[in-house]
């Protein structure tokens, strides 16, 4: 996926905007101002998330990981929203992170975890 890391901004960040927007399975992305979203556009949507040897979903399940591992539940919601909105993960295998996840960051994370997964489906899948 990655072209060319060196290409100019306005290419770059075109790029970024797109990745962003499959990522999170967005209609749309808006760019925004700023040093911190364009930093974030054009490096880490553009280079790092495009860059081949992961795929995305495989991108999501380490930084799942790494959010629960941190406790860093808003963004963690973001990530399961995102994860099965766009079919990366389905709610199984959601239920199974949890599980996984659970004995590694500990059981009130865990428990956390399972809350945010069971809502999270209830309110996407109606059920």
């Amino acid at each position: 996926m990655n072209d060319d890391a060196n290409d100019a901004t306005p290419d770059r960040r075109a790029r970024g905007l797109e990745i962003m927007k499959r990522v999170y399975g967005w209609d749309q992305v808006g760019d925004g101002p700023g040093d911190f979203f364009g930093m974030t556009v054009e490096h880490l949507f553009a280079e790092v998330w495009s860059r081949d040897g992961l795929s995305v979903r495989d991108r999501r399940l380490l930084l799942l990981g790494l959010l629960l591992g941190q406790g860093m539940d808003e963004a963690i919601g973001l990530q399961l929203d995102a994860a099965l909105r766009t079919g990366g993960l389905t709610p199984d295998e959601l239920r199974e992170i949890v599980i996984f996840l659970t004995h590694y960051a500990g059981w009130p994370r865990g428990a956390k975890l399972n809350t945010q997964v069971e809502e999270l489906i209830a309110r996407v899948m109606g059920s």
